[in-house]
């Protein structure tokens, strides 16, 4: 076994062990896994800027006494901007565009120790439920190299489960955290609404659609790193409910007896495929082994209501990405610098009027009642992560003449995720299964608003009885 593998499939919790026990030295890890991005990128194509010199002189200098000290980290190339170094966003439009600060949570990452070592590849400005953009090509998952990582954070899923690095960055607007942790086999949490920062550049995302965390091979090191990452930042417009302990004390704590809810269908009518529906038969089977108080049920919600101000909102703030991007580079947006469809988003998103657009935010904030009141009565609501284990990659094109049929297929695909994130709950993917291609099936439990506490002890329990940290995809040697 090379030197770089000896800490491939370790996560960043132990890493940072071997580091404070003065076993490894950081600039080991380091040089570690530069080793296996340089070996394995050539096939995955998961990380499209290095930033190789910046980690050496990290990680040969002094190191903070903090969790993650000497622990090599990928940061998404979107939402998170790091001084000098180019973030493109997935968009020719942007291919030069380099920040002159860090984000607020980059500050938070590099104060507790990780070493940034690169960007991931993600589709044009998070967009899609796929990593394929123009710019960069396809991300390929290490389970199926013709299959898709899931998006937007497919670059990041796919580096930590070949072992390219522990934990990766990701931000999550309809499901970008939790659909490549579904398709690459690892954990992903979507943290509560307004839990961790986006400043010093933005109050919110997308009108809070947006959540930043990060893709993790175990649990604990999900519940460490928004330990340290979260929190609101000076200015913040709203924050989340502050936890009663850290988030590390819940993993390993007894979840009690949970009252939990499960669903195959989702709230738009979509069916998922059966090795869906077997997933999540099988993880309430499991739960209701671990002593949970299991029930068929849903919220009643308008389902067919649902899409028509999703888009109205996703447009209009495409319109707005891209006319901040315009400000930001004194570019003038042109067909030409953007594909196709999100030229097509930009477009119906500068038609959208300041009514129609608050009108879309009443009817989903109406909506987020609804599903609250049917959390008075459960604790989480177990479904699908994904209607479809992952798919061939380009199953999302969209032909010239129908530039948005790949938005419509892709709704098809990630019907479950989005509605958490129009009502800001926590919700996350677990991978507790593969099927019998040998592709993970991801399931989705969703908490409360702020209650990520639950989660996490849930989320523990289940890696215990179910673990998943011995698997291996194709592309991972």
């Amino acid at each position: 076994m090379a030197k770089a593998d000896e800490f491939a499939f370790l996560d960043a919790t132990a890493q940072a062990e071997l580091v404070r026990r003065r076993e490894v030295k950081a600039i080991e890890l380091v040089e570690a896994a530069i080793e296996r991005i340089e070996r394995l990128n050539p096939t995955l194509n998961a990380v499209v800027t290095p930033m190789y010199e910046h980690a050496r002189a990290t990680a040969s200098g002094e190191l903070p006494d903090m969790p993650f000290a000497g622990v090599p980290f990928l940061l998404k190339d979107l939402g998170a901007p790091y001084a000098g170094v180019r973030m493109t966003s997935g968009s020719i439009f942007l291919r030069d565009f380099v920040p002159d600060h860090d984000s607020e949570l980059v500050t938070r990452l590099k104060r507790a120790g990780l070493i940034v070592v690169g960007k991931t590849n993600i589709p044009e400005f998070g967009l899609h439920c796929t990593t394929e953009p123009r710019l960069f090509g396809p991300t390929c998952n290490p389970w199926d190299t013709g299959r898709t990582t899931g998006g937007s954070s497919g670059g990041s899923a796919a580096a930590v489960a070949a072992g390219l690095v522990p934990m990766a960055h990701g931000n999550d607007g309809g499901g970008s955290i939790r659909i490549p942790a579904s398709c690459c086999g690892v954990f992903g949490l979507k943290p509560t609404r307004a839990r961790n920062p986006h400043g010093p550049d933005y109050g919110d995302v997308w009108g809070g659609l947006v959540v930043e965390h990060a893709l993790t091979r175990s649990v604990r090191d999900s519940a460490a790193l928004l330990d340290v990452a979260s929190g609101p930042d000076v200015g913040d417009p709203y924050c989340a409910p502050p936890p009663v302990r850290p988030f590390i004390s819940e993993v390993g704590a007894n979840p009690g007896r949970l009252r939990i809810a499960y669903a195959t269908t989702a709230v738009t009518g979509t069916v998922a495929h059966a090795d869906c529906v077997s997933a999540v038969h099988d993880a309430a089977a499991l739960c209701a082994d671990l002593g949970h108080e299991i029930v068929e049920a849903a919220p009643e919600v308008a389902g067919d209501l649902l899409m028509q101000p999703f888009i109205t909102m996703l447009t209009a703030q495409v319109a707005r990405v891209i006319d901040d991007a315009a400000l930001l580079t004194g570019q003038t947006p042109t067909p030409d610098q953007f594909e196709p469809f999100t030229w097509a988003l930009y477009e119906m998103g500068r038609q959208q009027s300041a009514s129609a657009y608050l009108l879309a935010v009443t009817a989903l904030q109406r909506l987020s009642r609804d599903i609250a009141r049917f959390f008075l009565n459960f604790d989480v609501w177990l479904t699908p992560t994904l209607a479809e284990p992952p798919v061939p990659l380009g199953t999302f094109d969209s032909p010239p003449e129908s530039p948005l049929q790949g938005l419509f297929r892709g709704a098809q695909f990630m019907p479950f995720t989005s509605i958490c994130n129009i009502t800001g709950q926590p919700a996350m993917s677990l991978p507790l299964f593969w099927n019998t291609d040998g592709l993970p099936v991801g399931t989705q439990f969703i908490g409360r608003f702020g209650d990520e506490a639950t989660l996490f002890r849930l989320a523990a329990q289940l890696e215990v009885a179910l673990p998943w940290a011995g698997r291996r995809p194709q592309v991972s040697a």
